[in-house]
């Protein structure tokens, strides 16, 4: 172990950033770390609610199954520092986690507070030094090599550099791109980056008639353009909105449509009855029907459909409401079904980084060690988190990205360095 023989700069104090400091700093380094912001974690304190979902208890199939964009990069991080030991790192730093829904893992206390304190309390053991309200503007690099970062007139040397400052959602935490344009300065090539795990714009007359309401159990499909080319595919929950379509599923399905909505708009498919087949719910109609055989058509739907979207599937069924149940055809019957099995909108694109959870793009991987998250362009310049092009779904795989790449960039740097003292 180095005995504070080498000094390590982190640039970022959220998950990725705070996990390399301790990681560093575990191993025996002098650590510095450098946060714009006047707290640290800006960012974990608003995830999952408040709550913060710290990762997921998946199994290691899972993880991967879960990533959107380079998931085979993230093969050495996510075995080196897996979703358990993440979990062993928080209980033994004294915050108990429990297991939701979904595999999903909190805090006991229902606080993401409780998360940043604990990172928060280990970089205070190991001797970290946090440095907050500085904002690093530029890397020191001489001869393709990190020497250290440059805050407003000062320079601070150093024997390596992780960059850890996030993408670009949620720019009032702080995630300005600051670098990204670290990245690009020194060479590395940036992937196209849009906001993702972000709700829909969609067709608005619809979503403002049924605004507020939420639905537990539908399905939800998304195709390409007006075509039958299935993109995405999910069940579970969705909201309207005053602009469109949010919720879980819709959340997830931003993932793999960005680059497709940005083209043309994407047909976005409601199953409200996905439990029940086309003959299933055309029984369940037509006794409904038969239950109520003298009553009106728009006075017959209360047990099948939320009030709220009556009015709605009555108008898109073509169905005059005032009609008795009892003279409606077959056919009308039938329009009804598609109605409610195939409730379509129009999603016209995806919400700004005001509203995303995370950053789809950033630095290419390519350019990456995936081993220890060094570049491969820069020597000692090491970089962890969302600001490398890796993304997932909703459900803890994105700060799990996070606390994997930070504890590879903290663990890395330190042993590079430490291999290259050994050779001298």
């Amino acid at each position: 172990m180095i005995k504070n023989s080498c000094k390590i700069i982190v640039v970022g104090g959220g998950a990725a950033g705070m996990m390399a400091a301790i990681q560093a700093a575990e191993r025996g380094a002098a650590v510095t770390l450098f946060e714009k912001n006047e707290k640290l974690g800006k960012k974990i304190y608003i995830t999952g609610k408040g709550r913060c979902n710290v990762t997921n208890a998946c199994d290691m199939e899972g993880l991967f199954d879960h990533m959107v964009s380079n998931k085979n990069f993230m093969y050495s991080s996510f075995y080196t520092f897996t979703n358990e030991q993440t979990m062993e790192f928080f209980e033994k730093a004294g915050c108990p986690l429990k297991v939701e829904r979904g595999n999903r893992v909190f805090p006991v206390s229902d606080k993401s507070s409780d998360v940043i304190r604990a990172l928060n309390n280990e970089m205070k053991r190991l001797g970290v030094k946090v440095m907050l309200d500085t904002k690093v503007t530029k890397l020191i690099i001489e001869d393709k090599r990190a020497k250290g970062v440059v805050c407003g007139n000062k320079n601070y040397p150093a024997d390596a550099v992780i960059i850890a400052t996030g993408g670009l959602s949620y720019p009032s935490t702080g995630s300005t791109g600051d670098g990204h344009r670290f990245a690009q300065e020194a060479g590395h090539r940036m992937k196209e980056m849009r906001a993702s795990l972000v709700p829909f714009d969609a067709s608005v007359d619809i979503c403002r008639q049924l605004q507020g309401l939420s639905l537990r159990n539908c399905k939800l499909t998304v195709y390409q353009g007006d075509s039958s080319k299935k993109i995405y595919e999910d069940f579970g929950e969705l909201l309207f909105t005053h602009f469109g379509i949010s919720g879980p599923t819709v959340i997830s399905a931003s993932a793999y449509i960005g680059d497709q909505i940005e083209k043309q708009p994407c047909k976005v498919c409601i199953d409200l009855k996905p439990a029940l087949s086309r003959d299933q719910l055309d029984h369940r109609i037509l006794r409904d029907f038969e239950k109520n055989q003298n009553k009106q058509f728009k006075n017959v739907l209360n047990d099948l459909l939320p009030k709220k979207m009556i009015p709605v599937i009555i108008e898109l069924s073509g169905i005059d409401p005032e009609k008795k149940v009892n003279i409606i055809t077959k056919e009308e019957r039938k329009q009804l079904l598609s109605v409610i099995k195939n409730f379509t909108i129009t999603a016209t694109g995806l919400r700004g980084f005001q509203e995303a959870i995370i950053t789809q793009g950033g630095i290419h991987v390519r350019e990456i060690d995936p081993g220890t998250m060094e570049s491969k362009l820069i020597k000692r310049l090491y970089f962890a988190g969302e600001v490398l092009d890796l993304d997932a779904v909703t459900g803890g795989y994105n700060l799990q990205i996070a606390w994997s790449t930070g504890y590879m960039a903290g663990a890395g740097c330190v042993s590079d360095i430490e291999e290259e003292m050994s050779h001298v």
